[in-house]
């Protein structure tokens, strides 16, 4: 009898690849390396952005006219991995772009474009809420329903469709950022 492994929920042996990430980030704020800060930052917006893109307006489309089978076996090997991926793009933008406005004197009021940075943590702060409060859960949640003996798919389309729209609207809302990145940095 050929048995199914159970469906992977978190990717262990993608942990030591997260934790050289996060070591590095924070040997990058702790020594103030505009390099490194910028790389992290600019790094982890534009994947950020392109994945939330991706997700939301070419491969929810796709998942959305695939037959059910197609959409759990896509989602078994996709979710596992954006388990790790979306928090890790998350703190590494987030925690560089900080450090950078820090450093560059952009925290203060006085700064000319201090509304423009006001914006930015505004918008950047309801995409991470957004990342980790809704799509991270919905990902988990549709794994830990894979897992079951006999996953309903009714839940799997609901929380699927629910991770889609909301990656739809931080793709959304990514392109807001860029206006005001691109604002920040000329």
């Amino acid at each position: 009898m050929d048995m199914e492994a159970p469906v992977e929920i978190l990717p262990v042996k993608a942990l030591p690849v997260v934790g050289v990430i996060v070591a590095a980030l924070i040997a990058a704020i702790g020594t103030n390396s505009r390099w490194a800060l910028d790389f992290f930052h600019v790094a982890g917006g534009g994947i950020w952005t392109a994945l939330d893109l991706f997700l939301g307006f070419v491969l929810g489309p796709i998942l959305g006219r695939l037959s059910i089978p197609a959409r759990v076996e896509l989602t078994k090997r996709l979710m596992p991995k954006l388990v790790l991926i979306i928090p890790v793009l998350v703190t590494m933008t987030l925690a560089a772009g900080f450090q950078l406005a820090r450093y560059n004197g952009m925290l203060d009021t006085s700064f000319p474009l201090h509304a423009w940075v006001v914006a930015s943590f505004a918008v950047v702060g309801v995409m991470a809420v957004i990342a980790i409060g809704l799509l991270e859960p919905a990902n988990i949640a549709v794994l830990f329903e894979l897992r079951k003996p006999q996953p309903n798919p009714a839940v799997i389309e609901k929380l699927m469709r629910r991770f889609i729209f909301t990656a739809g609207i931080t793709g959304a809302m990514q392109i807001g950022t860029l206006i005001i990145m691109t604002r920040l940095a000329s």
